[in-house]
């Protein structure tokens, strides 16, 4: 968890996260206890750390992960103890203009939640020696278990692995989402993918999954470079 951010070079010569019991309710209706299983680390989590991004604290980091189902509360339908799920940042809620418009990944509730800290289902609902724990883009996924609302998870077939699972919440949503869903690429044509971290990785394999006949992967970085081919780029520029 993190108690206070803004702390010089992060890591380098300081030590901001610390790792504390915490006290964690059962989940109430709409939520659900999700056992941590992966949770992968996104460049969002370190401005989280070091202040880039104003959010309320205390607060538990971490938003891409993947898991197993524990417990559920009441009127959960989507979701069943055993399952696995992948962990999604922004929940949404079906019912504001954005998501009767199809545009759920800016669903005006889920976004309120997330900048105040809390899951769409209310909260803070963690404790930590007595005071409210924030949870980080609705998930607070550094921990061994998560409370979670419904609405932030995606269920995953079991072959799935973790590892890879972890990934699908942000950066692959992100970058598979802006070709195959925002860009709409069409069987036949050609994309250019410029930066090749996660999220640009995930780009290059919604390329891929489109049916893109020329993909151009751009990043001064040589091994990111081979990486993007290995996964389906057909050029490569530096």
């Amino acid at each position: 968890m993190l108690a206070s951010s803004g702390v010089p070079r992060p890591y380098a010569r300081s030590r901001p996260l610390a790792i504390e019991e915490i006290e964690a309710p059962e989940p109430s209706a709409g939520e659900a206890l999700v056992r941590i299983k992966a949770a992968s680390l996104c460049r969002s989590d370190l401005s989280v750390v070091n202040g880039d991004r104003a959010w309320p604290l205390p607060i538990v980091p971490g938003h891409e992960a993947a898991g197993v189902v524990e417990a559920v509360g009441p009127e959960v339908t989507a979701v069943a103890p055993g399952e696995h799920v992948a962990l999604v940042f922004l929940a949404r809620c079906g019912r504001c203009a954005r998501c009767a418009e199809g545009q759920a990944h800016l669903c005006e509730a889920g976004t309120r939640a997330n900048r105040e800290g809390r899951l769409l289902t209310g909260g803070p609902r963690l404790r930590w020696r007595g005071r409210p724990l924030h949870h980080h883009m609705g998930l607070a996924a550094f921990a061994e278990l998560a409370l979670v609302a419904e609405a932030s998870l995606v269920r995953l077939p079991p072959e799935v692995p973790f590892t890879e699972a972890s990934l699908f919440g942000c950066a692959g949503m992100c970058g598979a989402g802006t070709v195959l869903d925002t860009a709409g690429v069409r069987p036949g044509q050609s994309v250019a993918v410029i930066g090749l971290g996660g999220v640009g990785l995930a780009a290059v394999l919604g390329a891929v999954a489109a049916g893109a006949t020329r993909i151009v992967a751009v990043d001064p970085s040589p091994a990111k470079r081979e990486l993007a081919r290995a996964l389906g780029a057909t050029d490569t520029v530096d």
